[in-house]
């Protein structure tokens, strides 16, 4: 795992875009892996900023969301598919048929077939719980699951609430990829930016692979980038 320290938020989320930008330079077919959440949003903010000045082309990409909410309509506002609409899908030219989420193929084995079917994720983008988890693979996640539904732990559910009006709006069953499904991937960028993720951070650094932090499987992967920012590391 390479880890980078970056100054704050913004310096992480350009040296992802960048890294991003670049992988589909290099491979205008690129499949990606694609997270959600107030973390990776700077970073498809400035992907679409360089198509709208660059007119680099997403026509031949396929992309695989990591996760979706089960009990929203895509339409939802606070859908997953919904927030990659208004943050990146709508802001570039992909073709809207490479675009997959899993709750499109929750039997067993299904997303897993489709992503296989694409040729594998090239690169999958991840964020990181404040418990560790990746996807919605909360704590005690098996390191060989796949794509499945998932209850959602208190704490998931309690830093989710931010972005509903109402805290009985906020779901507490998603669909997510796997772990295994994760690791398959051939590169991974791991973002964290924020105090609010210093203890997920620090133990994602400091602590031994155990399933109480799904993130820290990631050590075992080959192709690994940790971008953070110095306030996950400044006490």
């Amino acid at each position: 795992m390479q880890i980078f320290v970056e100054k704050d938020y913004n310096a992480v989320s350009e040296k992802a875009s960048e890294i991003i930008l670049n992988c589909i330079r290099e491979n205008p077919r690129i499949v990606l892996g694609l997270a959600t959440g107030s973390t990776p949003e700077k970073t498809y903010k400035l992907i679409a900023q360089n198509y709208k000045k660059n007119k680099l082309s997403f026509k031949e990409v396929k992309t695989f969301n990591l996760d979706e909410y089960l009990g929203l309509e895509n339409s939802h506002k606070q859908s997953y598919h919904s927030f990659m609409k208004k943050n990146l899908f709508n802001k570039i030219d992909i073709n809207i048929k490479n675009t997959f989420f899993p709750t499109e193929f929750i039997s067993p084995g299904k997303y897993e077939q489709q992503i296989k079917d694409n040729g594998g994720i090239d690169l999958q983008i991840l964020g990181i719980g404040r418990n560790g988890h990746i996807g919605f693979n909360e704590p005690y996640s098996s390191f060989k699951s796949k794509t499945r539904k998932v209850s959602l732990t208190k704490t998931t559910i309690k830093d989710n609430s931010r972005f509903f009006t109402n805290r009985k709006e906020v779901p507490v069953m998603a669909v997510t990829m796997g772990i295994n499904t994760i690791m398959q991937a051939k590169k991974i960028i791991l973002l964290a930016s924020g105090k609010n993720k210093q203890k997920a951070v620090l133990n994602l650094i400091t602590n031994k692979i155990s399933n109480k932090n799904p993130a820290s499987i990631l050590w075992t992967h080959k192709n690994v980038i940790f971008l953070i920012d110095k306030a996950c590391i400044k006490k």
